[in-house]
């Protein structure tokens, strides 16, 4: 009879990773997207779809497994010259662009993932994306194991809201500024009756959308500049937010504060909801009734039903920190756009071209 091997020597091997590039976007998306970190769980199949649909491109998707089960999937699209074989990650420009991981996804699985993507292409692009992204990190950690170039230039600050902690110390909101907002909102009533309402899930119909681009077209956006910045108009990006919205879970999380006077859409806050972050992408005001703080008015009421329904932190994103740091946010992370380029005679123009990367960027401020 053989003799038993002590429990003591067997060795528990490795679990197994295995890797495959294909084209078009894979299902896996949604799988890896539901065991990311709440902030990033946005970041599924018809959020790229989306992305494909608005602003073109032909996807294919890298994914790794772990004992079969999807870790991470990095959707790609070819970007630049053909011959410089680069790669991009796909999306929107808000609230950033990343892919999605999961949380308990090592750095192995971003090295095995360079691995297969140096066979496809040279360099891959990721941005504008936060310091400290799960992404990004394990990109970072991965490149510097397997030889890859990063490099890096500043986009811009972000600003961070932490209603919670600013609650708790009892000056969030402040009893002058409510004061200011109910004067606000009397004279606001002159014009007309208002009425305030939000739009998530299932409200999210092609006229609730269409409510959006009427105050944008009727916005300083229209007055001031070329109007391809708007997020709902026709020829602004309008195209993306409503194909996202035909993801049921995604329709979910997208969010919007409506004001309307006599019926009449005239301001909205525009944001997406992540467990308890709240990325504030969006705000237009019909300037008919500018004097009166619409915008200021329509936050605030905004941010309070956030705090009721669980939600903590808003991250303002970047640009105009005048009214952000009035409002109590502080500064965030840096929001910067990678390469990360492939070992060989690609990493080695990459390092010679380090300078002029970096200087086609903003000027980073000092903290």
């Amino acid at each position: 009879m053989t003799k038993p091997m002590p429990l003591a020597e067997f060795t528990r091997l490795p679990p197994l990773l295995s890797v495959s590039i294909g084209d078009g976007l894979a299902s896996a998306l949604d799988a890896v997207a539901a065991k990311a970190a709440p902030s990033h769980r946005f970041l599924r199949y018809g959020w790229f779809a989306a992305a494909l649909h608005a602003y073109g491109g032909a996807a294919r998707t890298l994914t790794v497994l772990r004992e079969g089960a999807p870790l991470l999937a990095l959707p790609l699209v070819a970007t630049g010259p053909a011959p410089l074989q680069l790669a991009s990650v796909p999306g929107c420009y808000w609230p950033f662009r990343s892919f999605p991981v999961a949380q308990d996804a090592g750095t192995e699985a971003f090295e095995v993932a360079l691995d297969t993507l140096a066979r496809h292409a040279n360099a891959l692009r990721i941005g504008p994306i936060y310091d400290g992204d799960p992404a990004l990190e394990g990109l970072r950690a991965a490149a510097a194991a397997r030889g890859w170039v990063a490099l890096d230039r500043f986009v811009a600050e972000s600003f961070l809201l932490d209603m919670a902690a600013l609650q708790a110390e009892g000056t969030w909101p402040r009893n002058s500024t409510l004061r200011k907002n109910r004067f606000h909102e009397k004279h606001l009533a002159e014009h007309g009756t208002p009425d305030w309402s939000f739009v998530s899930g299932a409200d999210w119909t092609a006229q609730a959308f269409d409510d959006l681009a009427t105050i944008e077209r009727n916005s300083w956006i229209a007055e001031r500049t070329d109007g391809r910045d708007a997020k709902f108009t026709d020829d602004g990006h309008g195209a993306f937010w409503r194909a996202a919205a035909q993801d049921p879970v995604i329709a979910q999380m997208l969010w919007a504060a409506v004001l309307r006077i006599d019926g009449a859409p005239t301001a909205f806050s525009f944001d997406l909801n992540a467990g308890s972050l709240k990325y504030a992408i969006a705000n237009s005001y019909d300037p008919r009734v500018a004097k009166h703080s619409p915008g200021k008015l329509l936050y605030y009421r905004n941010l309070v039903r956030a705090l009721e329904d669980g939600i903590t932190d808003v991250d303002w994103g970047a640009g105009d920190s005048g009214y952000k740091r009035v409002i109590g946010a502080d500064a965030g992370p840096a929001i910067r756009d990678w390469l990360f380029v492939r070992p060989g005679l690609p990493a080695l123009a990459a390092r010679l071209l380090r300078g002029r990367w970096r200087a086609s960027g903003n000027v980073e401020p000092r903290r």
